[in-house]
């Protein structure tokens, strides 16, 4: 049972609405491996009693950083602010019945989700980057060059705004919708929080194509298989037979604006993943649950942004026992996917690739 369950399935209209766009703020940190604290949860529910405003949310989670006994020196709790503070911010964007397309919109809600967190909030990146992902075995999708972001930008805009869907079945419209928003998301405009940003702004722009009632706790409960689906659908590598493909994104969307029930599973994503096979390529291990294999794809997130990071911050990080962060560690050294140099407080992890 989620954090907010009792709005959603028992709650007023105002309440279960509020209920729906807390639940899926809280759920698109997972894209990054974050976690809110239990005190956002708390202060959530307030709001969504009535009881504060989401000013007032906004300022009682910075108060409650500034003060000492919140504020330690490890990278678990400032990962947690960052949880805190974003999940707010993207419910209070989410609540507000007001939206432009347009490049500047989509900067706009990056500078209010990252503002304090990241220096370069709202801003486009100016050096060129790479991002090593676990569903492409620790390849990289090919991102836009700093030399044309803001033409690149601007000329998707245009294109999508000039689009006209007068004619098209739902199917038509929701591959369109795919076609663009990954399009947008390989861009890469900012330094980081690109899929939160992405994810925030198709919601309101989805809103604005008269889906009203879409299912937003799909961000909440599969955010990360939307990431992967972006990142699959612009990944190719012909030598491999490997090809981009929208399908993923696709069932995503077709969940989401249609209701069906498209199976999300992340494995079945991974470039070496192989249908009815009797083990699992991406892991080496038979019959593993999609809730393991989520698991194992966020440590490996967090061991490509920091590959000092120690057992017990990824444990801290995900909820989850050091004991089971310990036996997934185990599953991918067996498999010859990470390997450990040094000890627990020196040491540094290393991605090895699947051959």
């Amino acid at each position: 049972m989620n954090d907010f369950e009792e709005y959603i399935r028992q709650g007023e209209p105002d309440k279960k609405e509020k209920g729906l766009i807390w639940q899926t703020a809280i759920g698109l940190q997972q894209v990054d491996g974050l976690k809110p604290s239990a005190y956002l949860i708390e202060t959530a529910k307030q709001n969504i009693e009535g009881d504060i405003t989401f000013d007032e949310v906004k300022s009682r989670i910075d108060n409650y950083y500034k003060t000492q006994s919140a504020r330690q020196t490890d990278d678990a709790n400032d990962r947690t602010e960052e949880a805190d503070k974003v999940s707010a911010r993207i419910a209070e964007i989410l609540s507000e019945k007001t939206f432009s397309f347009s490049p500047a919109e989509y900067l706009n809600i990056h500078r209010r989700l990252f503002t304090g967190i990241y220096k370069f909030a709202g801003k486009i990146r100016d050096y060129n980057i790479t991002k090593p992902e676990w569903v492409l075995n620790g390849e990289t999708v090919l991102y836009a060059s700093t030399d044309y972001l803001t033409k690149t930008l601007e000329y998707d805009f245009k294109e999508e705004k000039a689009f006209n869907y007068k004619g098209l079945s739902k199917e038509q419209i929701i591959e369109h919708i795919a076609h663009f928003i990954a399009y947008l998301w390989q861009i890469h405009i900012f330094g980081e929080g690109n899929t939160r940003t992405t994810a925030v702004f198709l919601i309101k722009y989805l809103r604005k194509l008269g889906f009203k009632n879409i299912s937003n706790d799909l961000f909440a409960e599969h955010s990360w298989y939307f990431r992967n689906a972006l990142v699959r659908a612009n990944y190719e590598d012909l030598s491999q037979n490997i090809h981009k493909t929208d399908k993923y994104l696709v069932r995503f969307l077709s969940n989401l604006l249609l209701k069906e029930n498209n199976i999300l599973k992340n494995r079945e994503l991974h470039i070496k993943f192989v249908e009815n096979a009797d083990v699992n390529v991406t892991n080496n291990v038979t019959d593993v649950t999609d809730n393991v294999t989520d698991r194992i794809s966020k440590i490996m997130a967090l061991i490509k942004e920091n590959n000092h990071i120690s057992t017990a911050k990824i444990a801290t990080i995900l909820s989850v026992s050091k004991r089971t962060i310990l036996r997934d560690m185990d599953k991918l050294k067996q498999s010859g996917q990470i390997c450990r140099t040094g000890d627990e407080k020196t040491g540094s992890w290393e991605i090895k690739i699947i051959k």
